[in-house]
Formats: structure tokens, sequence, C-alpha cells
């Protein structure tokens, strides 16, 4: 008889748990879940194996103002090639094949990596920031992470038919999403980049976990009542 009694009393009280729930998710004044851009990003270097050159790495914002900040992390770098001596411009910070980490709040943001190329250069690329996690609406640019390959002069692009000397480039949009543009080599064949995005972990923000715990915590009193009512 009483299992019957809790039964009943749950049904009964699920309008009032549920707007307690929703009220627990959705007061925090911003968005409930945190999801960076994460991509994977390989580069066929294999044609100029054993050429001298430079790995250039930016991340720039459209236009300051009017660009929300956002911040962009190399991490995993691996390479059979040979690393030299990188020059850093901006806001980057950080060293190959450890992590580097550039924010766009400056026009320029670059590492420009002297390498002895081997078969291919591998890494990870995560964007995050309020950009990404918390578009403002009201922003009128993004900002572009650029991948390219240069000569070890640093004035000739290498296996790119883009103007700009870019072999990929990935723009972080207005709504937070991104979006991955490849390039042609210069003698017309297939893009030496690829990029790959990764399932990120969706974790829930600190702040939604505990409303949303509240409204549960509350549930638990309704029925709670009810039995000794």
């Amino acid at each position: 008889m009483r299992l019957a009694s809790l039964k009943e009393l749950i049904v009964r009280s699920l309008p009032t748990m549920g707007l307690l729930t929703l009220l627990g998710m959705f007061s925090t004044g911003g968005p409930a879940w945190a999801d960076p851009l994460s991509y994977l990003v390989t580069i066929n270097t294999s044609t100029i194996n054993g050429t001298s050159g430079n790995l250039d790495l930016q991340f720039n914002p459209g236009a300051l103002p009017g660009t929300q900040s956002a911040t962009a992390t190399v991490q995993g770098f691996a390479s059979d090639g040979t690393l030299g001596t990188a020059g850093l411009t901006g806001d980057v910070a950080g060293t190959l094949p450890g992590t580097l980490s550039f924010d766009n709040q400056t026009v320029f943001n670059d590492d420009f990596q002297a390498i002895v190329f081997g078969n291919t250069i591998q890494f990870n690329l995560v964007l995050s920031g309020p950009a990404v996690l918390t578009p403002d609406g009201i922003s009128t640019s993004g900002s572009s992470f650029g991948i390219g390959l240069w000569d070890s002069t640093g004035f000739n692009p290498l296996l790119t038919s883009d103007p700009n000397g870019f072999a990929g480039i990935v723009n972080i949009n207005l709504d937070g999403s991104g979006t991955a543009t490849i390039f042609l080599t210069d003698a017309g064949g297939p893009p030496v980049v690829t990029v790959t995005p990764e399932i990120a972990s969706t974790v829930p923000e600190p702040g939604s976990i505990l409303l949303f715990g509240t409204g549960l915590t509350a549930m638990i009193r309704i029925v709670r009542r009810g039995l000794r009512g």
C-alpha cells in the first residue's frame, strides 16, 4: 500500500519537479554547457622531405575592436622533421614541440617555426574562450587560425595555391561554430593539410551542476512532505 502511495505522489509531483529542474538548469545567466572546438591537424610534407623551411601558425582577429575574445592552443605536436628556432610575435607563448597558447586581442599573433621538413606534421588545435563558449551576438567579426609552410627565406609559401600563403585556415564564426578551409597545392594537387573535428567532452559548468542539484533536492523534499502527510 505504501509503495502505491509513493508512486502516485511522484506522478502528482512531476509538474512541480520539472519546473524546479528547469529553473535550476537555466537560471545561470549563461549557457549550461561549455564546448571548445577541437581539431586534429595533419600536414603531409613528404614532397618537401629534407627541405629547410618554416612552419607558420597564426591566430588573428578579423578586426579590433569588433572581435570577441578567444584563445587557440596547439598541443600534442609531433613530426619526423627537425625543429629549429622559433620567432614569436604578439600574444603567443610556448615552444614547440610543447604547448603553444595564442590570444586574439592583438592584431597579429604568430609562431614562425624553423624546421627541416620530414614526411608529416601533426597536432591538436583547441579553440576556446568567450567567442566560442558564449558568443555575444554583437561582435562584427570572428577570428582565424592559419597554417602555412614557407621556404627558408620566409618569403615564399610552399604547397599552397592560397595567395596569402596559408595551406589551411580554421575560422571561428560569429555564432561560436568553426569552419575549416584547406587549399590545393600550387601545382593543383590535393591539399596537404587535413583538419578533422574531434569530439569534445561536454562538461556542465559548475554553476549549472549546483543549481541542477538544487532542483533535485527540492523534488526530494516535495516527496518527503507528501509521505509525512
